[in-house]
């Protein structure tokens, strides 16, 4: 199974180029984020002529969240029932073919100590609760979208540049960590160990050709998941051309189970 994310920062203005990227990328399951895109609006017939079933979690305003599969997409759930929805349209879960996907995208924080910060932190912890109240660790779960955390200092391009920002402070890292601790990995890490991988550039100052990023975009697999994760990639070239998002998609490749495995 092919598990893609991406932080698309508007699907009206990119839906073209998200459409083509699947058309060559063919991920199994993608997770869209920022799509900022009242419900009715979301362009399902788009999705469902490349042979994708669709579920939008969106306002129109901000945020937005969408998860489109071509392995099924069963028992849809939108947000938390809880204060946390507070936040505004940042979660979305279905099971697809068999695997409990979450589609996320964690409130920026803006700054340090904010109400906006602290709401953050809330919102982390929410999640958390809901991974404990609905799921097991022991099945196949995937929670993937923009974190807007930097999990580790190699995950920024200076970490000196960024002190006293969102986005690195040890408040958020362990918030995420938190989640992880859960039973969830992040699979990107399993194949790639180098610092200066990012899936985040500001558009502002030539970021991207400065190298200047931010990797704020996971994917997190539960154990059984992330022992059969074959490969991980960024997919930078997303990054390029005319009207681009300012994060580009992070894909994961996953084994099916062995045969009479009990367990996905």
């Amino acid at each position: 199974m092919r598990i893609a994310t991406w932080n698309v920062n508007s699907l009206k203005a990119r839906l073209d180029r998200v459409t083509g990227w699947m058309a060559e990328a063919r991920p199994d399951v993608l997770c869209l984020q920022e799509t900022k895109l009242a419900d009715a609006a979301f362009p399902a017939m788009a999705f469902e002529a490349l042979g994708y079933e669709s579920a939008h979690h969106g306002d129109g305003r901000w945020n937005g969240v969408a998860v489109l599969s071509r392995v099924g997409l069963e028992d849809v759930r939108r947000g938390f029932d809880g204060p946390a929805d507070a936040a505004g349209c940042r979660l979305l879960a279905a099971t697809c073919g068999g695997v409990r996907v979450h589609s996320v995208y964690v409130p920026n924080g803006r700054s340090v100590g904010s109400e906006h910060f602290e709401e953050k932190l809330r919102w982390f912890a929410a999640l958390r609760s809901l991974l404990d109240e609905r799921c097991d660790p022991a099945d196949p779960v995937v929670v993937c979208g923009d974190v807007n955390v930097a999990p580790r200092d190699s995950d920024v391009w200076d970490p000196a540049a960024l002190v006293g920002s969102t986005h690195v402070t040890p408040e958020e890292r362990a918030a995420l960590d938190e989640v992880c601790a859960w039973g969830l990995v992040d699979a990107f890490r399993l194949h790639h160990a180098d610092p200066g991988l990012y899936t985040w550039w500001d558009y502002r100052g030539g970021a991207f050709h400065r190298r200047q990023g931010m990797r704020i975009d996971l994917v997190l697999l539960s154990r059984p998941l992330a022992e059969r994760c074959t490969w991980a990639l960024v997919d930078r070239n997303e990054r390029k051309g005319q009207q681009p998002s300012d994060h580009a998609p992070v894909l994961v490749d996953v084994d099916p189970p062995p045969a009479g495995s009990a367990k996905g």
